[in-house]
């Protein structure tokens, strides 16, 4: 069973792939499962460090809006379009998927039109162009969110599976959490991240909080600032006389399953992964969207969640630290709102979202007849 994997450009595509990927390999362990790819995204680095084999095709994506560039994106879309063809010809899959990314148009496209079973996974509220497009030539579209649904046309099957996310997430409990941050159990712990490189604004904010929450016996901060903003912000704690021991500021969690584990609110962006993390784990949260998101993407996820009460949205424009401690304590004294929103977070939740997609892509290769001539 040979099955071709593409999406990239950002984490945002490459995890829900490789995640998967995975699975599948858990489902069928005889797959033999590569990836397509450009030189220019991160999965050059993720894929092989993940043990997958990656080809990569000359494609580029377009602006939205016309310029010069417009002439060299149409230019690699036949380059993409070629080298697709080569690795189709060269590899003759079961199957393809696509996750997402300019990338995975050629490779899915030209699969649809070889009569290859084909399918995508769209992560966000606000489906990508790339997808909507696709989703005319595709047998099924895995949404990560129901709202997606009105924005693709066609005959695919739509399927509401929820985002993949790491198997990871789910194995670790509050007292392996509390041991590896050092936690007091007593306390209820605020989680703050930015993302992998942090966010100024959330930053920003979190100071004003920090300073407001250092010295406080019910409470406690899990912030990670992103490496490249961590040595100001150490530098800022200093000059105003230090934080208590109740705040942890560290410049990346990289052990953020442990740290999803031990968390009762979280102040996070709204990128769709992320929030399929939080709410596979029953967290509420407090969104900020990142405004400059392809299409203001994350508001559309973070007013889904708000819509089903699992949290609550504060613009980017309008973040500052008054504004997110305000919200910060509310949850904190009123204790009935937090469980609403823990409780509406665990519903919202899909945490077996990536064994669904696995036996949903798995069926379009039985029902072809394919996996037993072969």
């Amino acid at each position: 069973m040979r099955i071709i994997i593409s999406g990239g450009g950002t984490g945002g595509h490459i995890y829900p792939a490789l995640t998967i990927a995975d699975t599948i390999q858990k489902i069928a362990p005889e797959a033999e499962i590569r990836f397509v790819g450009t030189t220019h995204g991160l999965e050059k680095d993720l894929v092989p460090r993940a043990g997958y084999p990656i080809d990569f095709i000359d494609v580029q994506g377009f602006k939205r809006s016309l310029s010069p560039d417009t002439f060299r994106s149409v230019y690699k879309l036949f380059t993409g379009l070629r080298d697709a063809k080569r690795l189709l010809d060269e590899y003759k899959p079961h199957l393809v998927i696509g996750t997402g990314g300019y990338v995975c148009g050629p490779v899915v496209f030209l699969a649809a039109v070889k009569g290859i079973p084909t399918c995508v996974q769209e992560q966000n509220a606000l489906p990508g162009v790339t997808n909507k497009i696709l989703s005319r030539f595709v047998k099924k579209i895995f949404l990560g969110y129901k709202e997606a649904d009105k924005y693709f046309a066609g005959k695919a099957k739509k399927i509401f599976t929820g985002n993949p996310i790491r198997e990871e997430i789910l194995n670790h409990t509050r007292t392996e959490g509390l041991k590896c941050f050092g936690l007091d159990p007593k306390k209820k712990t605020v989680l703050i991240a930015g993302g992998s490189l942090g966010a100024a604004s959330i930053n920003k904010a979190a100071f004003h909080l920090e300073q407001n929450l250092s010295g406080r016996d019910d409470v406690q901060v899990l912030h990670a600032t992103g490496k490249n903003n961590y040595d100001a912000y150490v530098k800022q704690i200093e000059k105003a006389g230090g934080f208590q021991s109740n705040i942890h500021v560290s410049p990346y969690l990289y052990d953020m399953p442990k740290a999803l584990a031990v968390a009762d609110l979280a102040v996070f962006r709204a990128g769709a992964i992320g929030l399929a993390e939080l709410t596979a784990k029953g967290i509420p949260s407090i969104l900020v969207p990142f405004p400059y998101a392809t299409a203001n993407h994350q508001e559309f996820n973070a007013r889904a969640l708000e819509a089903e009460g699992a949290a609550l949205v504060i613009l980017d424009k309008d973040l500052d630290g008054d504004v997110l401690q305000d919200k910060v304590e509310r949850l904190l004294l009123h204790e009935e709102e937090l469980a609403k929103m823990k409780t509406a977070s665990k519903k919202a939740g899909r945490p077996k979202a990536a064994m669904e997609i696995a036996k949903q892509a798995i069926a379009l290769i039985q029902n072809r007849g394919i996996r037993d001539s072969k």
